[in-house]
């Protein structure tokens, strides 16, 4: 009896790289496939949610982007090392197609699958290609992105199929909006674990500064660092605003469903949550991320005018007061922005991805 087809998923060492990957695992998976993991000991922190039957492969990678001198001399070594690894195990169980979801730990995978003419695909998360997918871009057969517009080097086409997103918010897709009001209204303010310190600078002042009519309907949940809670906690409570405030919220999916109105940094799966439930947004891209990716990850609700967008430098309790002022007093705008926000989202973002892998195995010629 033939074995099933067998896919070879590449994944970097961040959530941002590994969740995506694990949905795609689940359905392909579904579809009676076998699934591999190719990732390094980093990665592999992430891999606990994998279903059991994904067999992980650790292989050595490395960057140029992290230790000193010594590390950086042997960068190539190491990647050659995991290039072979990564061939001989092609070579003895030869997967139908190899994805790459970004991240230095997908280069032995996806040489190892150019060399061996391996039929290949990426997956952007982010409006910006990423370091290791600049570098395959031209070597793989197709591009999946998950951000609208993303930007592609010339000669490149890229297929929209959106960033797969949790089932938990898959449960609440476009889930009814109630657009503010006189009546109580929920507000969600949550940040990246990177740079999420100004969201606790400006937005408690400019909450407080709203009218009273306003900010007495208000209720607030904002994830906070933990070094950074005291002084939240006093700021709603000095402005008279009703708040929830926490280090992580573990059912943000329900929050953002129930909320009128969230203010976000604009990572590619915070971005892919607010779109596929369809909820009004304030976004404020992290200056300081790569290429400034988190920027052009803000166009795909922007552009569709399903979100204000603050730059960091623009980014003041005086200004979020006013936006914040202008869409909960008028619902009907309100309520045009959650359903264009909806309308930019790819709720079947992870079948799209699987129907590509399968029309890339089902090639002659990778």
């Amino acid at each position: 009896m033939a074995k099933p087809p067998l896919l070879l998923i590449a994944a970097g060492g961040t959530g941002g790289h590994m969740f995506p990957a694990q949905a795609l695992a689940e359905a392909m998976l579904a579809r009676g496939w076998r699934v591999k993991l190719s990732t390094d000991t980093r990665g592999a922190r992430y891999a606990g949610g994998f279903p059991e039957a994904v067999k992980v492969e650790q292989v050595k990678a490395a960057t140029f982007a992290r230790g000193g001198l010594a590390d950086k001399v042997m960068v190539p070594l190491r990647l050659v090392a995991g290039v072979l690894a990564a061939s001989a195990s092609m070579l003895i169980d030869r997967p139908r197609a190899v994805i790459g979801f970004g991240g230095y730990p997908t280069i032995p995978a996806l040489s190892a699958a150019w060399a061996l003419r391996v039929p290949r695909m990426i997956h952007e998360q982010n409006g910006v290609l990423g370091r290791v997918n600049q570098i395959f871009a031209r070597r793989v057969n197709r591009l999946a992105c998950g951000t609208w517009p993303t930007q592609m080097p010339d000669g490149i086409e890229a297929e929209f199929t959106g960033n797969p997103v949790r089932g938990a918010v898959l449960e609440r897709a476009g889930a009814g909006y109630i657009p503010p009001g006189d009546y109580p209204m929920d507000l969600l303010v949550i940040g990246g674990s990177q740079g999420a310190r100004i969201l606790s600078d400006v937005v408690p002042e400019a909450i407080a500064s709203l009218p009273e009519a306003i900010k007495r309907n208000l209720n607030v949940s904002h994830q906070a660092r933990e070094e950074d809670i005291a002084r939240v906690v006093a700021a709603y409570e000095a402005g008279g605003v009703a708040a929830e405030i926490a280090p992580f919220f573990n059912d943000i999916p329900r929050r953002l469903s129930e909320c009128q109105l969230v203010i976000s940094r604009a990572g590619a799966s915070s971005v892919a949550d607010i779109s596929v439930i369809g909820r009004p947004s304030v976004l404020v891209p992290y200056a300081a991320a790569a290429a400034n990716h988190q920027a052009a990850n803000a166009k795909m609700l922007s552009s569709v005018d399903a979100a204000v967008v603050f730059p960091e430098a623009h980014f003041t309790a005086p200004a979020l007061a006013d936006s914040l002022e202008s869409i909960l007093t008028n619902p009907r705008a309100a309520q045009a922005m959650a359903q264009s926000a909806l309308s930019a989202g790819r709720a079947d973002a992870t079948e799209r991805l699987a129907e590509m892998v399968e029309a890339l195995a089902r090639k002659d010629t990778p």
